[in-house]
């Protein structure tokens, strides 16, 4: 089976994992703890529109702040414990929401904290090639998605026999191998500066935690749910 590493955009018709580590991966993610289905917006407006119709909580941010008027930003730390009695929780987020609506194929969603549970599941799902596609942030190079991409293809390469990595996939892993040198990449990432200066370095701490989640999204219909 072929695997491959891409940006933005994918090259599979088959199985795609979006990676959007900080934070829209991880928050969709571990929201899957309190959400039956999560809607992504690919604006404010839509979102605020979609609430209006069917209810639920309204989470998104842009430029990482909460959208005014939002029931909660896109924080993982505070949708993965958060209790309500809604079940749909309608999200817009700055990159990741928007690499989804351009996916032609069957897509999971990656992060850190699920890598392992996500590469098996693409394995499970895909018939002839995986793409792992890092979200970036607006149009530039990401290194907290490479590294979390690096983690989903390090699971995928050691449980797929025969698999046939992209010079870019096999790179990705390599440079996963040393965690420490990993976690420090990350937690100074551009990204995380940027969330640490607006206090969300709780959940910057809760991005970069490897494997604590069994919980896998995958995107049907305009909704994301728990892949079984």
């Amino acid at each position: 089976m072929k695997v491959t590493l891409s940006f933005e955009e994918s090259s599979s018709s088959d199985v795609s994992i979006m990676v959007d580590a900080l934070r829209a991966s991880t928050t969709i993610t571990l929201a899957l703890n309190n959400f039956k289905r999560i809607i992504p917006c690919f604006t404010p407006e839509e979102a605020l529109d979609l609430k209006e119709k069917i209810g639920g909580t309204l989470a998104g941010e842009r430029n990482g702040k909460q959208i005014e008027g939002f029931d909660i930003g896109n924080s993982p730390c505070a949708l993965k414990d958060l209790k309500n009695s809604e079940d749909t929780l309608i999200l817009t987020t700055s990159n990741g929401t928007r690499i989804l609506e351009n996916m032609a194929s069957r897509v999971l969603v990656g992060s850190m904290v699920n890598a392992e549970a996500v590469g098996l599941k693409s394995i499970q799902l895909a018939s002839t090639h995986i793409d792992v596609v890092m979200a970036g942030v607006k149009g530039k190079f990401a290194i907290e998605d490479f590294l979390a991409a690096g983690e989903i293809l390090y699971c995928i390469s050691e449980n797929l026999d025969g698999c046939k990595l992209s010079e870019y996939a096999q790179t990705a892993i390599l440079a996963t191998r040393d965690y420490k040198l990993v976690k420090e990449a990350f937690l100074n990432s551009r990204t995380a500066k940027r969330l640490i200066e607006l206090d969300y370095i709780d959940d910057v701490e809760l991005s970069v935690m490897r494997n604590i989640t069994d919980n896998v999204a995958i995107y049907h219909d305009n909704e994301l749910t728990l892949y079984i």
